[in-house]
């Protein structure tokens, strides 16, 4: 490769759009369910303004579901609450994986970036880290910016248009983001116990939610999948040390 390219692949522009490529296949997989939120949010009695905002602040696909839920029911602010935080806990492990990555970054830009941390901008940022390469803020941005403002976008589409539609739920166009999930998990399927971990937290969320109930499921799934892995530290790093 030429110093002209070396130089032209460094160059923030070009990071920004190689990042942005990476957001379109989220932007198309993610777009059925910002419009079901949108939908939902104001058949449970929220406005327009309203179901825009919370996609705009909070920006968290199944917390924002069970949020719809739980505030049309008679239920305690704080337990609305801990059931989002529930729901989010695995954003908690993202920033620990993510903050080795970006830990050259100025701390305002460090906190400006985990806003946006959502599953499928965690998952390219360890897979290009585990690459060799460097997390940098133009490619950070151009993946998210793109997944955010289409999210909010569709948010304010689907709340405003959803009631052109008798029953959103009916279409089961929801289910193409966990596929997109699926395809996410099985990137990661080359690890060391990998096999092992999500049978684990599969069974573990599935049992929870037919025990415990969602949204804690999603925590318990989480918690125990990190538990087996901790327990085997040699082997799930590819028998090295820590």
């Amino acid at each position: 490769m030429s110093a002209e390219a070396i130089q032209d692949e460094a160059r923030p522009p070009s990071a920004f759009w190689r990042g942005a490529r990476l957001g379109l296949p989220v932007v198309v997989a993610s777009a059925p369910f910002g419009l079901l939120f949108g939908a939902l949010a104001v058949e449970n009695g929220f406005s327009v303004f309203e179901a825009v905002l919370m996609s705009a602040t909070i920006y968290g696909g199944a917390s924002q579901m069970v949020g719809i839920e739980l505030f049309g029911q008679k239920v305690a602010p704080w337990l609305i609450v801990l059931s989002i935080f529930a729901v989010n806990f695995r954003h908690i492990l993202y920033s620990a994986v993510v903050g080795r990555r970006i830990g050259h970054w100025p701390l305002a830009r460090q906190a400006f970036a985990f806003f946006f941390l959502v599953d499928p901008q965690y998952a390219e940022a360890e897979t290009k880290g585990e690459r060799g390469e460097e997390i940098t803020f133009a490619w950070y941005m151009g993946m998210a910016l793109p997944i955010y403002v289409c999210w909010t976008a569709e948010s304010w589409i689907g709340a405003t248009f959803g009631n052109m539609i008798p029953n959103p739920r009916a279409l089961g166009l929801d289910f193409l983001l966990p596929i997109y999930f699926l395809g996410l998990v099985m990137g990661f399927r080359n690890r060391p116990l990998w096999l092992p971990i999500v049978i684990a937290s599969a069974a573990a969320s599935i049992l929870a939610y037919k025990t415990i109930g969602s949204p804690w499921h999603v925590s318990v799934g989480a918690i125990t999948g990190i538990l087996l892995a901790a327990a085997m530290p040699g082997r799930a790093n590819g028998g090295k040390k820590p």
